[in-house]
């Protein structure tokens, strides 16, 4: 690295000469003031680019796994959500650090990439091969990785965008699965007695999701409105429970609750507070507590639920879909798409109508009867022309 001074107006600069940018190729450089002395920006000039050169030479040694493990993934812990951050550092571990973590990051090529993705969809040791979604996914982390790098001026090319990588289908996507009426009732009815009973048919009398219904605290229930706020959840990092906040403002709100459902957490809460075992002085804290008094571990609920369904004799079917199944009721009985979607959280009631478009079909005709009962007022005779001439239609020449 080149480094001089430069002087604008009556200051001086110490410059450093970064070469030439491998996408624009442009010249880079850096400009660091330096006061009015240019004795001061002299020495400015020649540390800076002492440092630079360090940089560069630690760059020139980086294996890929160094990258990842001591740069990459510490600066996503920042920037990205629990359980999304979960996930690429099990990619990088799992995946990427055994096969090319000890290769220098400057001297990774496409045919390192594409030998890693063949040997993860092709095994050569009779293993389980992956699917091309989850090849997919570990080429969209190396090449994101690879992305910073050679923002960051460690690499000059990212090859990942180079490497072959799989393609998968257009396949449409699966319609959501709900239970109709009776099947709910059912289900209910099989719950009943359940510790998590109340978790259960809070979820099925509002649409919220998992994460939602575990992170709700008794604060989050105004007894005057008769409404529960939304703005936490509980989700699963490892196998351990972590809180989060809701991360969009649409996911965050207020869902207003049935009579009969808030009489039922009001007996819930009575129950509660009558226990042996309270996590504090002032009652519990959770909505729906574990035995250790921290919230109910996700998975526990979900395990609970395919139990309950089983028992029941019900179709197989995920506790996510407690949540299509409280939106497609709603939509059936004629409730606004605006309204559902603001119960569900949804950003738009676009993305509601396009996920349960498959509920319409059936509202069209009970549309065109309501239109029926309420405009026609009249016999179908009266549709007739109070003409009895001849039926010719003049066209305007």
């Amino acid at each position: 690295m080149d480094g001089y001074v430069a002087r604008k107006g009556n200051r001086w600069y110490a410059v450093i000469y970064h070469g030439l940018d491998p996408v624009t190729g442009r010249e880079q450089r850096t400009w660091h003031a330096a006061g009015t002395d240019r004795d001061a920006a002299e020495r400015l000039a020649r540390k800076l680019a002492k440092e630079a050169v360090g940089r560069e030479d630690g760059n020139r040694s980086l294996t890929f796994g160094a990258y990842l493990t001591r740069r990459w993934l510490p600066a996503k812990k920042i920037q990205l959500a629990p359980t999304t951050f979960h996930g690429y550092e099990r990619i990088v571990h799992l995946h990427v650090l055994p096969s090319l973590g000890a290769i220098n990051i400057r001297r990774l090529t496409p045919d390192h990439l594409e030998s890693l993705y063949t040997s993860k969809l092709s095994p050569a040791d009779g293993s389980r091969p992956l699917s091309r979604k989850t090849v997919l996914e570990i080429h969209g982390v190396i090449r994101g990785a690879l992305s910073d790098a050679l923002l960051r001026g460690i690499v000059n090319r990212n090859v990942a965008s180079i490497a072959a990588r799989p393609t998968i289908r257009n396949v449409p996507p699966v319609e959501p699965r709900a239970w109709d009426e009776t099947q709910l009732r059912a289900f209910l009815q099989a719950a009943a007695g359940h510790r998590l009973y109340a978790a259960f048919r809070l979820s099925a009398a509002t649409g919220m999701r998992r994460s939602e219904v575990l992170g709700l605290k008794w604060t989050d229930v105004d007894w005057t409105t008769s409404t529960i706020s939304v703005d936490r959840g509980l989700v699963v990092v490892g196998y351990e429970r972590e809180v989060t906040r809701c991360k969009t403002a649409s996911s965050r709100r207020q869902i207003e609750l049935d009579p009969t459902t808030l009489a039922m957490l009001a007996t819930w809460r009575d129950w509660q507070q009558s226990c042996a075992v309270c996590p504090t002085d002032a009652g519990p804290e959770w909505l729906f507590p574990a035995d250790d008094g921290g919230a109910t571990h996700p998975h526990a609920f979900s395990q609970a639920f395919d139990r309950i369904v089983r028992r029941a004799g019900l179709p197989p079917t995920r506790l996510h879909d407690l949540r299509h199944t409280h939106a497609s009721l709603l939509i059936k009985h004629g409730v606004p798409l605006k309204v559902v979607s603001e119960r569900l959280g949804h950003a738009k009631a676009s993305f509601t109508m396009d996920t349960y478009q498959h509920v319409m079909p059936g509202m069209q005709a009970d549309a065109a009867r309501t239109y029926e009962r309420i405009v026609t007022t009249h016999t179908a005779s009266t549709a007739r022309p109070a003409s009895t001439g001849s039926c010719q239609v003049s066209v305007p020449g």
